[in-house]
């Protein structure tokens, strides 16, 4: 019975604890694992000003060579893509099947991607 008990104690500590977490995070809260909201770089290049900024220009120095030669500005509409998958997205920006970006697909589609693209306008 106390083993019981202890074993629920936990569970309902970690449910109320993964529950906290994402309401403190937000949005971003997915992001911040590689990317900065200031001007200082992390794992990814920083997002402070992304939205209207031409891609692969942010000063970031290691990003994969299409993102280097990318031609296109992170609008809403390239955001929302590359949010939802960018694994796909750099191929169809690109116009190239081979082209890579070291960032993995997030899957934030949808409501989540709006989301978080409301949140890169607030800090742009």
């Amino acid at each position: 019975m106390k083993k019981t008990l202890m074993i629920a104690a936990a569970v309902a500590f970690m449910m109320s604890g993964f529950v906290a977490t994402e309401a403190v995070a937000g949005p971003e809260g997915k992001c911040k694992a590689c990317h900065n909201f200031t001007m200082k770089d992390k794992v990814g290049p920083h997002l402070q000003g992304v939205v209207g900024r031409a891609a692969g220009k942010s000063g970031f120095k290691k990003h994969s060579k299409a993102l280097k030669n990318a031609n296109w500005t992170w609008d809403e509409d390239h955001l929302r893509k590359w949010i939802c998958n960018s694994k796909d997205a750099i191929k169809e920006f690109t116009g190239d099947p081979k082209a890579r970006t070291k960032m993995p697909p997030q899957k934030m589609c949808g409501a989540k991607g709006d989301a978080v693209i409301a949140f890169l306008k607030s800090i742009s």
